[in-house]
């Protein structure tokens, strides 16, 4: 079996540590347990968060334990790290809803059965503090002063920073502290902007229990062209079907930059690393073949084969004049929707091609829509029924994003 720590440097996960050498033998020794926390903001994680899921994953093929934490506690103040602006308060009920639909993700990526791997939300202890005796016991083992020092917080200064949130160090450094009481939980994760954060559980916990706990953090991933991953210019990338379908999430992995094919091949799928480097070796055309093979692990990892199958059919289908249409997104209106003429601004807000008729003309006049592959001009456009060709036509926004309406 693969050495744990080697998997994860190999394959780019390792940026920031602790303590190199004493984190090596520790994998070499024993079944390590390591923790990632998971910030419930929504119902759905997304493409952002598969670096953190992929470690652990990775850890625990290496015969680790993998723990995930859902942050059903810390979400009721908002971690204010890489944040320019105070979060906005969740109802607990939203809190709590938003936690089962991510639990329920990670299940895709992680055995959980017979204790391979621990799910936990860090409400059953963060929600029943003591507000005194947390202060007591942990707030005064926290210098202030260097607190203020931590990135998360020197970014927020001239804005503001809230009490509220500058309590959100302490506790996640408690959280640590209860997995490493709980669950013996030796390593926490993260990326560089959680460093700070980390620093502050490991320095809490030799403290209190005078033990050595470590921390790994990998760099926060953007693409070649300086864009966060998995925003894209009509929003998140979902793991969640509903909200991307596996089709988008598929031809967002196939539209990756040529610079980009051999990192997100080593951090976001399972391929043996020889054949991540042969297939970052690849050049020209020939590089299209590797964004294939990406698009499908990845849709495959998130959706499974079928899905991922399916959506590859889909895009030989648009792409290659082969295949099938059926898994491309596609709208249904009726007969009596597009009577003697629907106009094109309109059907484009149907289709969530455009948020705003005016978002559509936008778009209309930079060239950047084109109907059964023929570039509309006029704003003024009215598709009717003539259009449909087999009761169906096709939208295509810019090179790439096609949706398909039917009658």
């Amino acid at each position: 079996m693969a050495h744990a720590f080697d998997v994860l440097k190999e394959r780019g996960f390792v940026n920031q540590l602790t303590h190199e050498q004493p984190l090596i033998d520790l994998f070499t020794k024993e079944k390590v347990t390591a923790y990632v926390g998971f910030d419930p903001t929504a119902d759905s994680l997304h493409v952002g968060h598969m670096m953190a899921i992929m470690a652990l994953a990775h850890l625990q093929r290496a015969g680790h334990r993998p723990l995930a934490v859902v942050g059903g506690g810390t979400a009721m103040i908002g971690d204010p790290s890489g944040r320019t602006e105070l979060r906005s308060m969740m109802t607990i009920e939203r809190i709590d809803a938003n936690v089962a639909a991510i639990k329920n993700q990670l299940a895709h990526y992680l055995d959980f059965s017979a204790g391979n791997a621990l799910l936990v939300n860090n409400a059953d202890w963060i929600r029943p503090l003591n507000y005194t005796d947390f202060l007591r016991e942990i707030g005064s083992q926290f210098s202030v002063n260097r607190m203020l020092t931590a990135e998360c917080f020197k970014t927020r200064m001239e804005r503001g920073l809230s009490f509220i949130e500058f309590n959100y160090m302490l506790l996640q450094a408690y959280d640590y502290l209860m997995l490493y009481r709980l669950h013996g939980c030796r390593l926490q994760m993260g990326g560089d902007d959680q460093w700070s954060n980390i620093l502050a559980g490991a320095d809490l916990i030799r403290r209190l229990e005078a033990a050595e706990v470590y921390g790994l953090t990998w760099g926060l991933l953007t693409t070649s062209s300086g864009n966060k991953m998995g925003k894209t210019a009509s929003g998140a990338v979902w793991l969640d079907p509903a909200k991307t379908s596996p089709y988008d999430f598929y031809q967002y992995w196939r539209n990756t930059e040529d610079a980009d094919v051999g990192r997100f091949l080593a951090l976001y799928t399972f391929l043996p690393i020889e054949e991540v480097r042969r297939l970052s070796a690849l050049r020209d055309r020939e590089i299209n073949e590797a964004k294939k093979i990406l698009a499908f692990e990845i849709t495959k990892l998130a959706h499974g084969e079928e899905q991922a199958a399916k959506a590859q059919k889909a895009a030989e289908a648009l792409f290659g004049g082969g295949g099938d249409l059926d898994s491309v997104p596609t709208s249904k209106i009726t007969m009596a929707e597009v009577g003697a003429g629907i106009n094109i601004c309109e059907l484009l807000v149907i289709t969530a091609l455009a948020s705003s008729k005016s978002e559509a003309r936008r778009l209309i006049d930079g060239g950047g829509i084109s109907l059964n592959d023929v570039k509309i001009t006029d704003s003024n456009r009215m598709v009717t029924t003539a259009d449909f060709k087999d009761e169906a036509i096709t939208l295509r926004k810019g090179k790439k994003t096609f949706h398909r309406v039917t009658i």
